[in-house]
């Protein structure tokens, strides 16, 4: 991780700054410099929106925008605090396993104890348990994030599958159904977690000192430590919090599908990377932008949602999103290229 560079984002205090940005830019209010920063991921979503409705009959309606939104809630939720994890300049490959490990215990305890609140509260403890753990690994024995939450992905979906006893664990509970189905003002409960976690984590990067010790952590951790920032404990919290959001996505998919599966939300870790990524926040760690964000998973969504329904095979589906990670990745060198120029 780079450690010779200062924080910076639409939420980074002006001490923070890059000295070589322009004062002016500095005395901006925070709105209108988000604008500024992520207006050319706005154009070039407005430009896709208004080319998929012109082009494509059937997308352009009421009901197609509400499965739109629905389709994006899991992989935007999680977002959220994925891009908390990489404004710190770590990374967590064990999202989709949380998922799968969530939804498997949330429907084990409902079943069992036929209390839809236990199990929900069982799945998601479960989920910031794992993230919890995630953290204290990386933080406390200095391992490096990709390689201990490539481990966990892979112990945490094996104890899915342990849990599961290797199958879908049905669920005998219907209220648990109603977590998935429930609409308020037209939208799902899911949609609504997931405004609710945008709303959420966007004030807790951009308004909170939480936010800015994140960023500057992903900065420069050294230079975070001697401004008296507990590094470690930050790096727990944050990977617990991303436990818990997975927690709470996956027990709502799982209320979605009316079961435990073990074998749910396989490569979901890479569509949420790859819509951070493409919303503006560097993989380096310090810059993160929750508008951005948002319009990344948009666009991703969008992509995804065309593709359906213009028939395009899954094959050509996969392709397509790979393409996606490679620009983004790409995109996310230009722009730490450009800053180290600036």
């Amino acid at each position: 991780m780079t450690t010779n560079k200062l924080a910076q984002s639409d939420s980074t205090p002006a001490d923070l700054q890059s000295p070589g940005q322009p004062q002016g830019r500095q005395g901006l209010v925070k709105p209108l410099r988000t604008l500024l920063d992520t207006s050319g991921l706005i154009a070039i979503f407005v430009v896709l929106f208004v080319a998929l409705s012109v082009f494509i009959p059937d997308f352009l309606t009421g009901r197609n925008m509400v499965g739109l939104l629905l389709s994006v809630t899991l992989i935007g939720t999680i977002a959220t605090t994925m891009m908390m994890v990489l404004a710190l300049g770590e990374v967590d490959l064990s999202v989709a396993s949380i998922v799968a490990f969530a939804g498997v215990v949330a429907a084990v305890v409902t079943s069992t104890s036929g209390s839809v609140v236990i199990g929900v509260l069982g799945g998601v403890v479960a989920g910031g348990a794992v993230g919890a753990f995630n953290g204290f690994v990386v933080a406390r024995f200095g391992i490096n994030s990709l390689i201990a939450t490539l481990a966990a992905m892979e112990f945490v979906r094996g104890l899915a599958y342990i849990t599961s006893g290797g199958d879908a664990v049905m669920i005998t509970v219907p209220g648990f159904f109603d977590l998935g189905s429930a609409s308020f003002l037209g939208l799902t409960l899911p949609v609504w977690t997931m405004i609710v976690c945008f709303v959420i984590f966007g004030v807790l990067l951009n308004m909170t000192a939480f936010g800015r010790n994140v960023l500057a952590t992903g900065g420069n951790p050294e230079a975070a430590a001697l401004a008296g920032v507990n590094v470690r404990r930050l790096k727990i919290i944050v990977f617990g919090l991303q436990g818990v959001v997975a927690g709470i996505a996956g027990v709502l998919l799982t209320s979605r599908m009316g079961l435990g599966d073990p074998n749910t939300s396989m490569g979901l870790e890479l569509a949420v990377i790859s819509a951070c990524v493409l919303g503006g926040v560097a993989l380096s760690g310090g810059v993160a932008s929750i508008t951005g964000v948002l319009v990344g998973v948009l666009i991703m969504g969008c992509v995804q949602n065309a593709m359906g329904l213009l028939n395009v095979p899954t094959f050509y589906q996969y392709l397509v999103r790979g393409a996606i990670l490679l620009l983004a990745v790409m995109f996310d060198r230009w722009k730490q290229t450009r800053r180290q120029r600036a």
